[in-house]
C-alpha cells in the first residue's frame, strides 16, 4: 500500500558492541532507522556515535540519562511519528533477533496496516527460567484480554502502527521499564488493534549483560498485571461484546 511507510527503530543500552554487526545488517534493508540511546555511559556513546557516523540510515535520538527500555521505544515512537512514518518494527540492539524475518513482519504489516505485527519467539537455548517466566506473564495476558491471541506478550520484535501507538501513548500510562511490552500491547489488543504474530528463532547469548533486574522488573511486571487485571475489568463488557 502507498501509504506503508515504515522506519526500524532500536533502543540501546550500553550494548554498543553488540549493535554493531545488527547495525551492518540492518543496512542491508535500506530503511531508516531511529535509534534511541537510553543513557548509555560515555564509553558506549562515543562507540555509538562512531556507528553512527558509519550508517547514514541511522538517526540518533540521545536520553539524557537511563529512563528504562519502555521510556527509550516510547520517545522512539513519537519521534517516528513526528518524522511521517506510518509503522515503525521495532529491534533489540543485542542482535538477539533473527533480521532474516524483518521482511515478513514488514509484508504483514503492508498487508494489514492498521494490525500489530508481533514476534512469537522460538527460543534457541534459553534458560528454563526464562522461558517459565514468559508462560507466566502470558497466561496474565490472556486473562487480561479474554483472548488467546497473544502467545508472546514480552517480545521486543515487533511493529507498530504509528497513529494508533502514538494516540494511546498520549492518552494512557504505559509502562516504561522491562514491563512494557506486554503492557501496550494488551491495551492495543483492548482498543481492538488485531494482533498478528510471527514465529520467530530468538538466540539466548549467556555472555551478554542482561539489563533486566530480578527483584525490581518481577515487582513491575506482577504490578502491571495486577493493573490490567482490573482495567480488563472495567472494559468486560465491551470485550466480551466483541465476542458476539
Amino acid at each position: 500500500m502507498s501509504d506503508f511507510h515504515p522506519c526500524l527503530l532500536v533502543p540501546i543500552f550500553n550494548h554498543s558492541r553488540e549493535f554493531a554487526p545488527v547495525a551492518e545488517q540492518l543496512a542491508q534493508l535500506k530503511l531508516p532507522c531511529i535509534l534511541v540511546d537510553d543513557g548509555s555511559d560515555a564509553k558506549n556513546a562515543k562507540v555509538i556515535d562512531q556507528i553512527v557516523s558509519a550508517q547514514p540510515y541511522i538517526s540518533l535520538l540521545r536520553l539524557p540519562e537511563n529512563s528504562g527500555k519502555g521510556s527509550a521505544v516510547c520517545f522512539g515512537l513519537m519521534r517516528a511519528h513526528e518524522l511521517g512514518y506510518s509503522h515503525a518494527l521495532q529491534i533489540d540492539a543485542d542482535g538477539q533477533h533473527n533480521l532474516d524475518d524483518v521482511p515478513e513482519f514488514l509484508e504483514a504489516g503492508r498487508q494489514q496496516p492498521e494490525s500489530v505485527v508481533t514476534g512469537n519467539r522460538i527460543y534457541i537455548n534459553a534458560p528454563k527460567s526464562r522461558i517459565y517466566a514468559r508462560k507466566l506473564t502470558d497466561f496474565w495476558v490472556c486473562v487480561n484480554t479474554l483472548s488467546r491471541k497473544i502467545s508472546d506478550s514480552m517480545c521486543g520484535f515487533r511493529l507498530y502502527p504509528l497513529k494508533a501507538t502514538v494516540a494511546l501513548i498520549n492518552s494512557s500510562r504505559i509502562s516504561r521499564r522491562m514491563d512494557f511490552d506486554s503492557d501496550i500491547l494488551v491495551k492495543l489488543s483492548w482498543l481492538g488493534l488485531n494482533i498478528i504474530e510471527i514465529r520467530t528463532e530468538v538466540v539466548y547469548r549467556p555472555e551478554i549483560t542482561s539489563h533486566f533486574d530480578v527483584l525490581h522488573d518481577n515487582i513491575a511486571i506482577s504490578w502491571m498485571h495486577t493493573r490490567l487485571f482490573f482495567g480488563m475489568l472495567l472494559r468486560l463488557p465491551k470485550l466480551l461484546l466483541r465476542k458476539i
